[in-house]
């Protein structure tokens, strides 16, 4: 009987946690989401030009690490909104240009719609159903590995129909994170919110650039 007791309420603590850890995750993504948001708009009213593609790479994975390292602590948080305004900064010169072309605010805007119903409907269809998707792993490092590939060769050679290939990859990879990162939130496989927001971010992110491209391929734009 006390055995019964004990193993219920380890139970009802768990489930405690991941609701704790699934509340503070989604708040902190809401208060990210904002915070980049508007570093974008600040950036758009500065008009800043693209930033250099090893500037980017080295401000994200330096400020991830560092988010990482200091995922326990108070200051993790300070590295969690530098790392999510600073990829909100970066986003600013994409929407300019996007925006200075013609159809250009209704490709924006589809891009934004479609990346909020991606994301809900997603995060709903785990949340509900409570299904795990942990077997989702293996296609994410495979897609990882295949899409790097990709884009290093569309770097190189401009082959006809690469660039959309690997915005609908995107799509998918990105989509795919997002069921795996909520599903590890609920069954107890991430118990740290400041990471599991960072994750779910860096997916919305990448949701939205390559909806962008997918939409403004199909408008004519590029």
């Amino acid at each position: 009987m006390h055995e019964q007791d004990y193993a219920l309420n380890q139970a009802q603590v768990g489930q405690l946690e991941i609701s704790r850890v699934l509340r503070n995750t989604y708040s902190l993504l809401a208060m990210t989401l904002a915070f980049s948001a508007l570093m974008a708009y600040v950036a758009m009213q500065m008009n800043v030009g693209f930033i250099n593609v090893f500037v980017l790479l080295i401000g994200f994975y330096g400020l991830f690490f560092l988010t990482a390292k200091l995922r326990n602590s108070a200051w993790g948080l300070v590295s969690t909104f530098a790392l999510t305004g600073f990829m909100g900064f970066t986003l600013g010169p994409i929407l300019n240009r996007y925006l200075g072309m013609s159809g250009g605010a209704e490709v924006v805007t589809s891009a934004f719609a479609m990346t909020a119903l991606v994301f809900f409907g997603l995060s709903a269809y785990v949340l509900t159903t409570r299904k795990d998707m942990s077997f989702l792993s293996g296609f994410i490092t495979a897609g990882f590995f295949v899409l790097l590939g990709a884009v290093l060769v569309s770097l190189f050679f401009q082959i006809s129909g690469l660039q959309l290939a690997i915005s609908a990859g995107f799509v998918l990879f990105s989509s795919a994170c997002i069921l795996f990162q909520t599903s590890a939130i609920i069954h107890g496989g991430e118990r740290n919110y400041i990471m599991a927001t960072i994750s779910l971010y860096v997916s919305i992110y990448n949701l939205f650039i390559s909806l962008l491209q997918l939409f403004g391929l199909a408008g004519g734009d590029d």
